[in-house]
Parts: structure tokens; sequence; C-alpha cells
């Protein structure tokens, strides 16, 4: 009996093409004869498309953008979460950014009663809101880099008093992000007044809250996190950029950018990064998967920059790299991601909601 895996992808995001390429690579590694794929496509309109069954590998990215037409009626529809058969056994959430990653789509599966992989609303939310999730590592004592943040509303309004207390607090250099967004969307460096202007302006075409961390001279050290309530790690990955920080195109266009696995840390700082790796992870009630970023001083001061829920997912992207030079290849990594979904939903009926 195959598993019946809804297969969950597209999004009303900026990272749209990224979740597009996400779901390519997996309809390209998954087992066929262990599952039974059925894509759901969400336009960048976000409208929500239910395709045909796959029993093979999809040919390309078009092949996998299905047509409005093929809705019943507009607007969302639950029905695109069944089969003919039956329901589908499990969902697979390939969706980077908001309306995807930030615990939407994750509490209307919770709605609807469906096992789904990755991690639940709450750690979903926080760790796609950089503030929040700052807030909840403070709170957790896991040192980081000093940051301040703002809503668009209220730098509107005094711009000059939030140049100064990012002047005052951080200082330059200092990157300017969008509090909602990954792979790099909308992130700028900030070497003075004009430039810092100039990121605000760029972060803010992205989301209504900005987030400005205090520059650090450091190397970028990744690690993949693996599990439900007990939780393991991968071996340690470093990002090393040959421009001036990890931006959008260097992740997904130039190619410039090295990936050295595992990374050349000692056994004593990996034995750490593992510990507030699993620290960041309980703090947000991760469950599926992270890859947790780290900055490693050259003084040896290891600092949490953040954990991305559903990190890069292509068979190329770091997560799916660290593992593979852990042993677990990536075919092997999307089943064991499968059976986690499944178990955390089998352990959530347990909970009684009546008296």
């Amino acid at each position: 009996m195959k598993t019946k895996i809804g297969l969950l992808y597209g999004g009303k995001s900026a990272e749209h093409k990224v979740s597009m390429q996400t779901a390519l690579a997996v309809t390209r590694a998954i087992n066929y004869d262990k599952f039974e794929i059925h894509p759901i496509y969400i336009t960048d309109n976000g409208e929500w498309v239910k395709g045909p069954r796959l029993d093979a590998p999809a040919e390309s990215v078009k092949a996998l953008e299905f047509s409005q037409a093929a809705l019943p009626s507009p607007g969302f529809n639950p029905a695109v979460f069944q089969s003919e058969e039956a329901s589908l056994d499990v969902i697979f959430p390939l969706l980077h950014g908001p309306n995807g990653e930030d615990g939407t789509v994750q509490g209307m599966l919770e709605l609807l009663n469906l096992p789904y992989v990755g991690n639940g609303v709450l750690a979903s939310a926080a760790g796609m809101d950089k503030v929040a999730m700052k807030n909840i590592f403070a709170q957790a004592g896991l040192n980081q880099v000093a940051y301040v943040s703002f809503i668009r509303g209220e730098w509107e309004k005094d711009r000059e008093t939030a140049f100064i207390q990012v002047e005052e607090k951080l200082g330059y250099p200092c990157f300017v992000k969008p509090a909602n967004l990954g792979s790099s969307v909308g992130i700028s460096k900030a070497a003075n007044r004009e430039e810092l202007r100039q990121a605000f302006e760029e972060a803010f075409q992205f989301d209504r809250k900005v987030i400005v961390e205090q520059g650090v001279t450091a190397r970028e050290i990744e690690i993949g996190v693996l599990g439900n309530d007990e939780a393991e790690c991968s071996v340690a990955g470093e990002i090393v950029p040959k421009k001036d920080f990890y931006d959008y195109k260097a992740k997904y266009e130039d190619g410039d950018t090295a990936l050295i696995i595992p990374a050349d840390i000692t056994d004593s700082q990996y034995e750490a990064l593992k510990t507030q790796a699993i620290r960041a992870y309980k703090a947000l009630d991760c469950s599926g998967l992270v890859r947790a970023d780290f900055f490693l001083t050259k003084e040896g001061d290891l600092l949490i920059n953040e954990v991305n829920t559903m990190p890069g997912f292509t068979p190329f992207s770091m997560f799916p790299l660290l593992w593979k030079h852990t042993g677990l290849e990536y075919p092997q990594l999307i089943e064991r991601l499968v059976q986690l979904g499944i178990e955390r939903h089998e352990e959530k009926q347990k909970i009684k909601y009546t008296f």
C-alpha cells in the first residue's frame, strides 16, 4: 500500500520560484514504489490547483504549474486535499516565505486534522518572524548579535530617530532585513547613513516590519537538525560567499559561493554548535527539520543567527548536503521527514480535547 503524499508548493510569496525548484527536485528523488504523489500547486496569485497524480518525476518546473481552470470554483477549496479514492496520508509543504512557511498553512492543516511534514504552527510562525525568533532566543539564553526592529508606520513618521537608534545601538556596518522573508530576499548591508536609508526602503518593500542587526566579522557555520521530541544534528558546514555577504543572487543565481562540508572546526566547537542548535530547536518547539545558522568569530565566540524552518531543499542546498555528508542521502531524507510528520500527527491524536 503506497503512502499518498500531497505535495504542496508554489505559494503567494517572493520565494515562489524557490519553492518550484524544490518541488521539482523532490519529484525527481522520491521513491515511486513507496509513495503516490498528488501535486497541489499554489499560484503566485494565491489560487490553489490540484494537479493529476504523478507516477514519474516531473520533466520541468513548467510541468508543475497547473491552470486555475482545473478548479471547480474560484478560490480555495479543501477538496484539493482529497484524492479520488481516499484522503491523502500526509501533506508535504514545500513552501518558502510568508503564506506557507509562516504557520498559516500549518494552521489550516491542523484544522483539517491532516498529517504534514515539518514544523507546526508556533515554530513556523516564530521561525519566520526574525524579531520574534530572536526574542525567544534571548529568553533561552542563546548568544546572538545585537539587533533592533522597526514597523513601517513608525519609521515613516520619524526616520531620523530610527537612524539614530541604529547608529547608537549597533553602529556600522549593519544589516537590514525584512522580518518575515527568507532566501536573503530584501537584505542589504549598510556602511553609512545613506546606505541605511536605502536599505530600509528596500526591506520595507517586502514586509511591514524590519530587523537591523549589528555587523560582525565571522565565519558562517550551519548545521541541520532532524527529529521531533528527540532531535539529532548533522555534520556542520560553512558558507564562504565570494561577495560581501550571502545574498539571494549568491544563493540561487550566481553559484558564486563555496559550501565547505564538513566545516573546518574543532571537536569542541562542533559539540557547542550541536548543543546550541538543539537548544534553539527546543526553544521554538520545532519538529521535523531546521537548518540552524551560526556566526563563529575569530575569538571563538559562537553566535546563533537564525533557524530556517523550511530550509532550501534541493539536492544542492545546504540542508540536504549536510545530511548527505552525515550518511543520509536525499531520497532517504525525504522518507525520514514523511515518517516524522506522520509520527507527530499520531502523537497529537492522544490529546483529549473534550472534558
